[in-house]
Parts: structure tokens; C-alpha cells; sequence
């Protein structure tokens, strides 16, 4: 393709795999802090830390809504298309919940109010990290059992990994929390990257020929998958952003970095590690 300059034969296994294992480091390094400081990997969101969330329509300023809300526990204002709204405020009491809802409906009485309890979403947290863990679980045991040979499974398995991780750092960078939403992104990209890494895998096992064709073959396919795919997500996340669809266009963020990372950790990790495993065997 030519708007790709990348040579996925140009480089020795060691320098392919240099850059994404400092990467991999750097985001278990982030994470490990998150999770030192806050009690979870990525910042969690309303599903799981409980809280309140309005959305409604108003000309007025954020300052005066701050001014409205002034003894709740606020959290943030983001504003959208024809003056939409959408406010996060933290855990409060029954009593204080009920009075806010009171203002909302003096000051804003077409407001539309959410309200998860925090032992609710602490549930929803548990039973979200439950679901990563088996997915990734059971995507690894299909793996090995379909490749039978450790190396190029455990390559699958930690390209996959690294694109979890990485992302999970990512979405910290950008202020992305942790909700039920994201949790699906995450689910959805554990098989997007089994899919690109998989493709690689039994091009360059299975397929008889030169090891150079075979990975330049299994790169040209991968690359057109990935972007067709960066392409359709792209689309989504411009009409969430632009409709405020939080949901779609949190999901959809999330998406289009993991979909990035995967390229990375499929033509550089994956794709160093099987290029070595095939040349220690002797093939050309």
C-alpha cells in the first residue's frame, strides 16, 4: 500500500519488538499507579463508582449552573449541540438526592436524571472485571488449542495483552473512565487484535514460501482489515461527537486507540516474535 512506508521486512525481530515492549511497560507502570492511588487500573466511571448524572437543555453558562448546584457534589458539565447539557455529580445521601432533584426540576423541569447507588455499581464493577478476565481467559485457551506450538500462541496472547493494557493507559491519558460502555469497547477489542494477530500466524505457519512474501502478504491484507475498520469506527465517533451520543462516542474513542495500539502490537510484537521463531527453525 503506498501510504504505508512501514517494512515489515526490513527489520530484525529485536528492533520490532523494542518499541512496543517500552510501550507495555510504560502503560503497566501508569496502570500500576492508577491502581496504587484510586483502587483501579483505569479512573472509574458513574456505572462503577456510583453518582448521579443529568442531561438537559439550557442557554444558561457553566458558571451558573455551578451557581445552581453550588451544595452538590458537581463533578463536571460538558456542554453539546443546542445547548445540551450533561452533568456528573458524585454519591450522595437520599436526602440530599432528593433535593437536588427538586432543583432540577424548579430550574430545568424537562431534565432527564440517572441514578446509580454505589454498591449497585460496585457490583457492575466486579462483575465488568469478571467478564474481561474470562474473555481473555477463554480467547487465550482457543488460541493455544488451535496452534498447538507455544511460541506463536503466546504470541497471540500477548499482543493481545499488550493492546488491553496499552489502551487501559491510553484512556487514562485522555480522560476516557471506565464504564459499562468502555467495558465493551475493551470486549470488542480483544477480538478485533485475535483477528489481525491470528491472520498473521496462519499466513506465515501455514502458507508455503518465502518467509519474506508471506509476512509482506499477511501485512498488506492485515493493514487494509485495520484501516477499513479505523474508517467505519471514524464514522461513528464523528456522529456521536457531533449528535452527543456519550455512549457511542465513548465507545467508539476507545475503539479507534485500541484499533491503533493493535497495529502496533501486531506488526512489531507479533510479527518480530514469529519472524524469530521462524528463523531459529531454519526457514528462509
Amino acid at each position: 500500500m503506498g501510504f504505508i512506508s512501514y517494512d515489515v521486512n526490513r527489520y530484525s525481530p529485536k528492533q520490532m519488538v523494542i518499541i512496543p515492549l517500552i510501550l507495555l511497560i510504560l502503560a503497566l507502570a501508569s496502570l500500576g499507579y492508577m491502581m496504587a492511588t484510586t483502587g483501579m487500573p483505569v479512573k472509574p466511571g458513574l456505572d462503577f463508582s456510583g453518582g448521579t448524572a443529568v442531561t438537559l437543555f439550557t442557554t444558561d453558562t457553566d458558571t451558573q449552573m455551578e451557581e445552581v448546584f453550588a451544595g452538590y457534589p458537581l463533578i463536571s458539565i460538558t456542554g453539546g449541540i443546542n445547548n445540551g447539557k450533561y452533568l456528573k455529580f458524585g454519591p450522595m445521601s437520599d436526602d440530599q438526592l432528593q433535593s437536588l432533584a427538586t432543583v432540577i426540576n424548579d430550574h430545568y423541569p424537562d431534565a432527564k436524571i440517572d441514578q446509580i447507588g454505589a454498591t449497585f455499581g460496585q457490583t457492575l464493577q466486579q462483575q465488568s472485571i469478571l467478564a474481561l478476565i474470562f474473555s481473555f481467559v477463554g480467547m487465550s485457551i482457543v488460541v493455544f488449542i488451535a496452534f498447538r506450538t507455544f511460541v506463536p500462541a503466546a504470541a497471540v496472547v500477548l499482543s493481545a495483552f499488550a493492546d488491553i493494557v496499552m489502551t487501559a493507559a491510553a484512556m487514562n491519558l485522555v480522560g476516557i473512565e471506565l464504564s459499562l460502555a468502555t467495558t465493551a469497547a475493551l470486549l470488542m477489542l480483544i477480538g478485533y487484535s485475535v483477528d489481525s494477530d491470528i491472520l498473521l500466524t496462519m499466513r506465515t505457519l501455514k502458507r508455503q514460501g518465502k518467509l519474506e512474501d508471506k509476512l509482506s502478504g499477511a501485512f498488506r491484507t492485515g493493514i487494509i482489515m485495520t484501516t477499513t475498520t479505523l474508517a467505519a469506527v471514524a464514522a461513528m465517533w464523528v456522529v456521536a461527537f457531533f449528535g452527543q451520543i456519550i455512549v457511542i462516542w465513548e465507545i467508539a474513542t476507545v475503539l479507534i486507540i485500541g484499533l491503533i495500539i493493535d497495529m502496533i502490537n501486531t506488526w512489531l510484537t507479533n510479527a518480530g516474535i514469529i519472524k524469530w521463531y521462524l528463523l531459529r527453525r531454519g526457514e528462509r
